[in-house]
């Protein structure tokens, strides 16, 4: 059964979240796929893994690097898993139709943008029908004031 989370952001942004959940997931040994919306989100958040702390960075790749197999994180705007990932993170649009094989799902979505609201509504939507027959569970939880995570569903 895959646990699929809804992060709703509202305090801060995704390239300010998504590093610590990174480790946090290469901590528990989970490869890692990072799913985005267009090819300039990757890069940019490409460029970002590497310096986002001085003293220290994010090993990852995507397409234009190569040897994805051999990859911890892997950074995409399809529905690849070409390092056998247990964790997959969606932003800006992305979605996923079939979440098994992965042990955790997570869509991070902007609370201040109304289309990114939407979108996961629909996702929410999507997943709360298909639990049905598939088991898999879902959560949604909101950033407080101080930037933590409060489950709300």
């Amino acid at each position: 059964m895959t646990e699929i989370l809804f992060y709703h952001l509202t305090e801060k942004t995704l390239e300010q979240v998504l590093p610590g959940l990174i480790e946090k997931s290469l901590a528990r040994d989970w490869t890692v796929v990072v799913q985005l919306g267009t090819q300039e989100h990757v890069e940019t958040l490409d460029e970002h893994l590497w310096t986002y702390r001085d003293e220290s960075f994010l090993a990852h790749g995507y397409l234009q690097d190569g040897t994805e197999n051999l990859q911890p994180v892997w950074l995409t705007t399809q529905d690849d898993n070409p390092n056998k990932a247990k964790i997959r993170f969606l932003s800006g649009g992305a979605k996923i139709d079939d979440p098994s094989g992965y042990d955790r799902i997570v869509y991070m979505f902007d609370g201040h943008d109304n289309e990114a609201v939407e979108h996961a509504r629909s996702c929410w939507k999507f997943h709360k029908d298909a639990s049905e027959q598939s088991g898999h569970e879902q959560t949604y939880w909101q950033q407080n004031a101080n930037g933590g995570w409060e489950k709300k569903a």
